[in-house]
């Protein structure tokens, strides 16, 4: 979810960003090295966030200064993060971390079933919820989120009214940057926690389809998120049944196929609520 919001946070700006798997997956190996590091899995998600907002820059600056192909610069960027990080993480696989624990939040987690899904869980749960809440307000809510839906449907109109088109669009690559790197420190401090090459499996790309799921709306993605992992989930429980387990573990990947291959044709990405300039360059009259 965390990881999608900050996918949202790109695209609304226009930016069309296929580099999710390679920010994300060098977010979990720069946390999970400095918190070896360091001793200090706090720190490993801040440094998660920096190479977060690196990464993103990077493909912000070929896309936003240098009117470069989107695709091309986001497919790229995939690849060299999941091969840098195969290259930086060698030394750290099988070594322990020390991890970030749970918090329970008293008396709330005392509520029969809800109590201990909800209100003792690990501070980016909490996190991301709130995080859901206030992007929210600011899109739909503030002038804030007028700006930045305008430079993503119509950055001419919102430049002729002394918006600095680019300036919103570097602001909505650091962000998204900065939450996708940070979902991936949740993978290798939290979720598992251990550096394990090319653990992100995939996820970057399920970010990417979330996405237009979610019709890049912050509210939906919570229920398009939960929705995947709950797939996720079900393959370990419904195992005793008798379900092929390998059938439930690919079905995110299908649904992310077929997601990318439908949101593809522009008509229906505008019916989904797409920013109309998508993966379009805007070069600045003189």
């Amino acid at each position: 979810m965390i990881g999608t919001l900050g996918q949202i946070a790109i695209e609304r700006t226009g930016i069309l960003n296929l580099g999710a798997e390679g920010i994300m997956i060098m977010g979990a190996v720069t946390g999970f090295a400095f918190a070896r590091i360091t001793g200090n899995p706090w720190i490993g998600l801040v440094a998660a966030i920096l190479i977060g907002i690196f990464f993103a820059l990077i493909h912000g600056i070929i896309s936003i200064s240098f009117n470069g192909n989107q695709t091309i610069s986001g497919l790229a960027l995939t690849m060299f993060g999941i091969g840098l990080s195969g290259l930086i993480g060698r030394n750290y696989i099988g070594i322990p971390v020390k991890h970030i624990p749970r918090i329970p939040l008293f008396p709330l987690d005392k509520i029969p079933i809800l109590g201990q899904i909800l209100f003792n869980t690990n501070p980016l749960v909490y996190l991301s919820f709130l995080l859901v809440l206030i992007y929210w307000f600011i899109l739909y809510k503030t002038k804030i989120g007028i700006i930045v839906r305008a430079v993503g449907d119509s950055p001419e109109t919102a430049e002729s009214m002394g918006i600095s088109v680019i300036k919103v669009k570097y602001l909505g690559t650091i962000i998204g940057g900065a939450l996708i790197g940070l979902s991936g420190a949740y993978l290798s401090l939290i979720y598992i926690p251990a550096w394990i090459e090319g653990m992100t499996a995939g996820r970057g790309w399920i970010i990417v389809s979330l996405t237009v799921f979610a019709m890049w709306d912050p509210i939906y993605a919570v229920f398009g998120s939960y929705l995947f992992g709950g797939v996720e989930v079900m393959q370990y429980i419904l195992q005793p049944y008798g379900i092929p387990p390998a059938f439930l573990s690919m079905s995110p990947y299908i649904v992310t196929i077929l997601v990318l291959c439908i949101a593809s044709r522009e008509s229906i990405r505008k019916r989904l609520g797409a920013p109309k300039t998508l993966g379009k360059p805007y070069i600045r009259e003189k």
